[in-house]
């Protein structure tokens, strides 16, 4: 290696310009995981902490006296809150003896939206990334390395140095240069159509109204109400939500430019909420819940009103996050996402390998699968 690898406890001990520079250059979209106020704003919340089982642990790259090159990286005593799932991995290496944590994954917590991983401005310091992470694992006896939600590039890059490749799928909407809702609506065939216009019309029944909050809008009444929606979903659907209500006032005031909060007001009380995060490119759906159940307001709060936003900002498309095949009758195609594993224990890494090789061949033929049945209209060739 030409540089030198070192680790950070914490993203606030290096200046946020410094960061954000390799993070988010302008020679690509902005990302807005990876920046260094959504990494600062969950670690100082408390909601990515090593007593969460999130413990920081960045790498950064130093060459001739200046930082060449970043990872946000995380030690964890768990697989919760990655969206990669090697529950099963650790389960076979622990019936054969060995210890599958502490393991390292460079990631952002509880975000399973695809963004840089290895933040530097060329192949040469990506692959110096990489080579630390394994270093590091060693050195600590630490199981392996997990780069998870990372672009196809840095997937292909890893697989050259020899890391493990996986694949997964969700689904995402693009934006094909449409002008309106109702322009997106005519790429259908005509029964899909007349269904999404008949959820649309039932989800604002009994007087339902719909707000896009963003910017200088957003206020701690509005974070009150939305934490309120995150903790009774998600008490319900992972027993313990990931985000502290700290979380949400450091992003309000941080990053309010690149936070949307879909919120729907029945009776003069707001009900239900949805919170998107503002890309370069793209809108990336996050965190939903209500207090009340109406029908179809989840899929016009999450899916709907998204598309009505990226059209209105000329967005190119919408992530709505992982899982979801019903996502595909309103217009998400299926996407794949990508990730790369370093194992140490030859053992393992065999098996996983073996694995690996059998799961992209199927999630490949899923996608195909999945692919021919969109809602939009077959157009004929020529």
């Amino acid at each position: 290696m030409t540089a030198s690898a070192r680790i950070l406890g914490a993203v606030s001990e290096i200046p946020a310009a410094t960061w954000d520079g390799l993070a988010n250059p302008a020679s690509r979209p902005f990302n807005p995981f990876v920046a260094h106020a959504f990494l600062k704003a969950l670690e100082e919340s408390r909601s990515a902490t090593a007593r969460a089982g999130w413990q920081p642990a960045h790498i950064v790259l130093e060459e001739a006296g200046h930082v060449a090159g970043l990872a946000p990286a995380y030690v964890k005593s768990h697989s919760q809150g990655e969206y990669v799932f090697d529950h099963g991995w650790a389960e076979a290496f622990h019936r054969a003896g060995g210890r599958y944590y502490p393991k390292l994954q460079v990631t952002v917590p509880f975000t399973p939206a695809t963004g840089p991983r290895l933040l530097a401005g060329d192949d040469a310091h990506r692959r110096q990334l990489l080579e630390a992470a394994g270093e590091i694992a060693r050195t600590n006896g630490l199981s392996s390395v997990h780069v998870t939600f990372q672009p196809e590039s840095e997937w292909h890059l890893a697989g050259g140095a020899g890391w493990l490749q996986r694949m997964d799928r969700q689904f995402h909407w693009v934006n094909e240069g449409y002008a309106s809702f109702d322009d997106f609506l005519a790429r259908l065939s005509s029964d899909k159509r007349k269904n999404l216009r008949k959820e649309r019309r039932r989800a604002l029944e009994d007087g339902i109204e719909i707000d896009w909050v963003t910017g200088s809008d957003l206020t701690e009444d509005h974070w009150d109400a939305f934490f309120a929606f995150y903790m009774d979903t998600g008490s319900r659907k992972w027993g313990s939500p990931y985000l502290t209500r700290a979380f949400f006032s450091m992003i309000g005031e941080t990053m309010a430019e690149h936070t949307l909060l879909i919120m729907a007001r029945r009776a003069g009380r707001t009900i239900a909420g949805a919170l998107n995060f503002i890309g370069g490119d793209t809108l990336f759906g996050r965190n939903w819940g209500a207090l009340e159940h109406h029908p179809y307001l989840h899929f016009e709060c999450c899916y709907y009103q998204a598309i009505d936003f990226a059209i209105a900002r000329g967005l190119k498309r919408v992530e709505a996050g992982a899982q979801g095949e019903h996502k595909l009758l309103r217009g998400y195609a299926p996407a794949p996402t990508y990730s790369s594993h370093y194992i140490a224990h030859p053992g393992l890494r065999r098996a996983v390998a073996d694995y690996l090789e059998r799961e992209r061949e199927a999630v490949a033929g899923d996608i195909e699968v999945l692919a021919e049945h969109t809602p939009f209209r077959k157009v004929p060739p020529g």
